[in-house]
């Protein structure tokens, strides 16, 4: 059997090393019966890197890699190699964006092609929401997606590594009242960046990688962190987001800062 994700007019698809050509072909051919779906491609390789890229083979269809993508009454467009995007937390993004209260000020890092950003501003009405991402590409399509979904009075998109940006933020006395970390699986937890613009009330969303058995040491962690920051930070709950691997999990990790 097949895997496969839909964005929006493409479909890509994780086949079986052994399947034989023919075979793929056919359930490509099947997945084209949906009228929506006009391109499908194979995905040859994981999502890799800090900027979550994968690789993909042309399969049927119309030849793009620019998926057009709708979430939540919210357009997006991107390059589906070179911008990570997972339609799978598109219920994760919405139940975020139903938590921020009017008026706040936001900060979203490790932003993409801005679907947390963009859901956020739609859903809540924030005062203002900051977007970083690394990626220059995905910065590019953010920018186009921010005007697209008609939030750019309120969202400004900055493109650089977090350890680079956030500092540049603190020198300007940014605060952010909520703060979202859709952060890549990497042994860096980013948090010292996110408490550098937080204040006493802030509220924090973290994405934190692990097995079950693993998940009261991540939690550990990042208490022993910020107490190594000298701030003072409260675990509200913990929740299973999504799975990416067998026994492995993707955690909403809900934090209140204390001072």
């Amino acid at each position: 059997m097949a895997n496969y994700d839909i964005l929006g007019n493409i479909a890509i698809v994780k086949f079986p090393k052994e399947m034989p050509k023919k075979e793929k072909l056919k359930k490509a051919s099947e997945l084209l019966e949906n009228k929506s779906i006009t391109t499908v491609l194979e995905k040859t390789n994981k999502v890799s890197g800090r900027l979550r890229t994968i690789k993909t083979k042309y399969l049927l269809g119309e030849k793009t890699k620019i998926a057009s993508y709708k979430e939540n009454g919210c357009l997006f467009k991107f390059n589906v190699e070179t911008c990570y995007f997972s339609p799978r937390l598109a219920n994760e993004r919405l139940e975020v964006a139903k938590m921020v209260r009017k008026n706040e000020n936001v900060l979203v890092m490790f932003a993409g092609v801005a679907p947390f950003s963009i859901i956020l501003a739609k859903t809540a009405k924030p005062n203002k929401i900051v977007s970083v991402e690394l990626g220059r590409e995905c910065c590019n399509y953010a920018e186009e997606n921010v005007i697209r979904n008609k939030v750019e009075n309120i969202t400004k998109v900055l493109q650089g590594d977090v350890k680079r940006i956030i500092p540049k933020l603190e020198k300007q006395k940014e605060k952010f009242d909520f703060i979202v970390m859709p952060r890549p699986n990497l042994k860096d937890s980013f948090l010292k960046q996110a408490l550098g613009v937080s204040k006493k009330g802030t509220r924090i969303i973290y994405y934190g990688f692990c097995s079950e058995n693993k998940k009261e040491n991540m939690i550990e962690e990042l208490l022993k962190e910020a107490k190594k920051f000298k701030r003072k930070i409260k675990i509200i709950r913990v929740l299973e987001a999504g799975d990416i691997a067998p026994y492995e999990h993707r955690y909403r990790v809900e934090l209140l800062v204390l001072n």
